[in-house]
């Protein structure tokens, strides 16, 4: 089909990340015209808002091939606009749209399964999309997002490479107050490069710093845990991934000194004066590869604050089927919505999983020689992770677009008036269709160069 016949067709895109700009990318090439609606300023996502800052230069490469497939003639950017908050499914679909894509990535926490625990949120319990992305932000000289305050001592609920990353932070977080008290100032990036070499350097431990860290609480063993993509399909291929997975875990506590609980289940909580002060947790052991609670074992840990890192899934948005925590596809081949023939899910919204380690066992593959070569995850594993993530993307579309193709063309008059909606709510948001210009005036200021 030339470019002049895919011109009749007009694509909604909803989310503009990875997933997203690679969607908008491969149809505008194709000669299509799309619409990329994000709910942010900038479309960047969890490369943005999720991903630890100390990975600054992932993040401006990644970032910067979002600017290069969204910065085409034949996309609009529609920023600051959310499905189900500034405008509804429903009316979406009554704009015309030959198809509408979403690519909205998993940005809603899995609750933890204790009645009544997400009364506490920001009263001794956080969860980790926020916590990151106070992280991430708090260094702007602007910022109005939540504020938190981590005490030493924290316990992090969670058990894949996110949960790393959160008690990372915490352990950061303690150390670089305690050693300010003491005189000595150190940025995020040396504490990066191993919190032991800059306590070794000061000729200091934990235990004179006064801190004692934080503790990852996890439901199975360290062997079990998502760290590594190595295949584990017989036995032999098991034991080394088990092996790389605990030396991964032990890399990370030796660099960064937090502790780690294996085996044991939030069952409870513990309240003081309408705070969340502790949880209580259930024992469990591994018999045929499930988590099975131990009966009668339980024991409370007494603790400042909780961030749970458990798994992030989809929002659920009005007028759009579910299956339970993700949407309902009724044809996985080319990725339909339930009960629409036109309404398709690509990326995260499809696996309801929104962290990278999660990403990386639904069909992405990276390296086992780097991943047991450095136990660690570094620059380019995360690489690798987003070049399968638009392979993956491109697959989709090309079958996404053998539906689109079997639709007629759009009217004239169609086509002008969402060129006149989007062009509104542009203007509402302050947008002049200058994409690099936005880019440039709203990128907010980076740590690394206010060090």
């Amino acid at each position: 089909m030339s470019i002049k016949e895919t011109g009749h067709h007009f694509i909604a895109i909803i989310g503009g990340a990875v997933a997203g700009a690679e969607a908008a990318f491969q149809l505008a090439n194709r000669g299509f015209r799309v619409v990329v609606f994000d709910q942010s300023t900038l479309p960047y996502g969890k490369i943005e808002d999720g991903l630890p800052k100390w990975h600054y230069k992932l993040r401006n490469k990644e970032e910067g091939n979002i600017d290069r497939k969204i910065d085409h003639p034949n996309i609009r950017f529609v920023p600051g606009v959310k499905l189900g908050r500034d405008i509804d499914f429903e009316e979406l679909l009554d704009w015309g749209f030959t198809a509408i894509i979403l690519a909205t990535g998993a940005w809603r926490d899995r609750p933890l399964s204790i009645d009544g625990i997400d009364n506490y949120i920001n009263r001794g319990l956080h969860y980790q999309n926020s916590f990151v992305y106070w992280f991430n932000h708090k260094h702007e000289p602007n910022y109005s997002g939540p504020k938190m305050e981590i005490e030493d001592k924290t316990t992090v609920i969670g058990g894949g490479l996110a949960s790393l990353d959160v008690a990372k932070i915490i352990m950061f977080e303690t150390v670089q107050k305690a050693l300010k008290i003491r005189g000595i100032e150190t940025d995020l990036f040396s504490l990066d490069h191993g919190i032991d070499k800059v306590l070794e350097k000061n000729n200091l431990t934990l235990e004179d710093l006064g801190v004692e860290g934080c503790t990852l609480y996890y439901r199975r063993r360290s062997m079990d845990m998502p760290l590594s993509p190595m295949p584990a399909d017989t036995p032999e291929k098991l034991e080394k991934a088990q092996m790389v997975r605990q030396k991964i875990l032990a890399n990370f506590q030796r660099k960064y000194l937090f502790k780690f609980e294996p085996c044991c289940i939030p069952v409870g909580k513990i309240i003081i004066d309408d705070r969340l002060t502790g949880i209580r947790f259930q024992r469990t052991k591994i018999e045929n590869n499930r988590v099975i609670p131990v009966e009668n074992d339980f024991f409370n840990v007494e603790t400042p604050l909780v961030v749970s890192s458990i798994g992030s899934i989809p929002e659920m948005i009005k007028g759009i089927p579910s299956d339970g925590s993700i949407f309902k596809i009724s044809n996985a081949e080319s990725c339909q919505i339930d009960g629409f023939d036109n309404v398709f899910a690509i990326g995260n919204a499809v696996t309801g999983k929104g962290n990278i380690n999660e990403s990386v066992k639904h069909g992405r593959e990276i390296s086992a020689e780097i991943m047991d070569r450095h136990l660690d995850w570094h620059q380019e594993d995360y690489e690798n992770w987003h070049r399968q993530t638009a392979v993956k993307v491109d697959k989709d579309i090309s079958k996404i677009i053998e539906v689109i193709e079997k639709r007629k063309f759009m009217p004239e008059a169609v086509i002008q008036e969402i060129i006149n909606k989007t062009k509104a709510l542009q203007e509402k948001a302050g947008y002049n269709g200058d994409y690099s210009r936005w880019v440039e005036q709203n990128t907010p200021p980076r740590l690394e160069d206010m060090l």
